[in-house]
């Protein structure tokens, strides 16, 4: 698969930062913590023991070390030549939990979006329902404004707090992440580590009357037993991306290991050998084709990080 190693930083960052908390790994492989099994190794990856952990490694972290934050990796193509720089991945412990007052719901940035509508649910409140249709975390809705069943994450954020670059615990109003549809203005490196969602009190059967119709439509209408990455490309104004996949006549289509899925066009698949070149040159097969036929250039939606093999 033509895998290399980095130069491994363990010392030179553990040096730097005597008080650190969280775990530092280098040249750990990618593969096993993405939907998709594929792609190399990341340099480091460093999981932080909680916020504060995360802003002191930050803040000591050399300016030109790139840092690229990952969830559970259900929306991401990692590059089989791995990630040069430092991957972050946020742990349960520290980032996962999930609580309802009132008519508000604060979660952490690794917390399931699924289990963020269960709590919301649980607590009689409406308008989060949607996130049960999301196959991804909290911090991954943040970055892309997540949306499914009609919502989408601004509708009810009230608030996200974040570690910038330089090491700064920051907090964002609705307003100031600039939401677009499955986009947010901040930058790439600012890392998610909660937020706090306003619905209101409903009535609980309606509530998971709605739940039940969310899932019933992913189940239905979406390839989820298989190792996809979600929804690839995002719908372009007054189109349907999977309409457009089809009509290109994409349905099925190959490229080594990779395939689209015959059941949604909107999803690609490894059928058990694709590298991430295979998935990506699918991909890009397809944006070339529905190109060609209708004139359309296709966004991704699935962020890809790393280098070529």
């Amino acid at each position: 698969m033509g895998e290399r190693n980095f130069p491994d930083l363990t010392s030179e960052l553990k040096a730097a930062m005597p008080d650190l908390r969280g775990r530092l790994a280098a040249n750990q492989g990618l593969a096993p913590l993405t939907w998709f099994r594929v792609g190399g190794p990341a340099q480091m990856l460093f999981t932080p023991a909680d916020q504060d952990d995360l802003a002191y490694f930050l803040s000591h972290l050399p300016a030109g070390i790139p840092v690229y934050p990952i969830g559970v990796g259900s929306n991401l193509i990692v590059r089989d030549g791995g990630v040069e720089g430092i991957v972050i991945r946020l742990s349960p412990r520290g980032f996962g939990d999930v609580s309802a007052d009132g008519e508000t719901v604060r979660a952490g940035a690794i917390a399931l979006d699924k289990r963020v509508a269960e709590v919301a649910a649980a607590a009689n409140v409406t308008g989060l329902e949607f996130f049960f249709g999301i196959p991804g975390t909290i911090g991954g809705a943040l970055r892309m404004n997540a949306g499914a069943n009609g919502g989408e994450t601004k509708d009810v954020l009230v608030e996200a707090t974040a570690v910038t670059r330089q090491g700064e615990i920051k907090t964002f109003t609705n307003a100031e992440m600039k939401f677009t549809y499955r986009s947010s203005a901040l930058a790439q490196d600012v890392i998610f580590t909660s937020a706090l969602f306003r619905g209101r009190i409903a009535d609980p059967d309606a509530i998971r009357l709605r739940m039940q119709e969310v899932q019933t439509h992913r189940e239905t209408a979406q390839p989820i037993r298989e190792k996809t990455g979600g929804s690839t490309f995002k719908n372009p104004p007054g189109h349907s991306a999977w309409k457009l996949i089809d009509a290109a006549g994409c349905r099925g289509l190959t490229v080594g290991g990779a395939q689209v899925s015959t059941m949604h066009c909107n999803f690609l698949i490894n059928t058990g050998s694709a590298t991430g070149r295979d998935i990506e040159t699918l991909g890009e097969t397809v944006r070339a084709r529905v190109k060609a036929q209708a004139g359309i250039e296709l966004q991704w939606e699935i962020k890809r990080i790393g280098v070529e093999a």
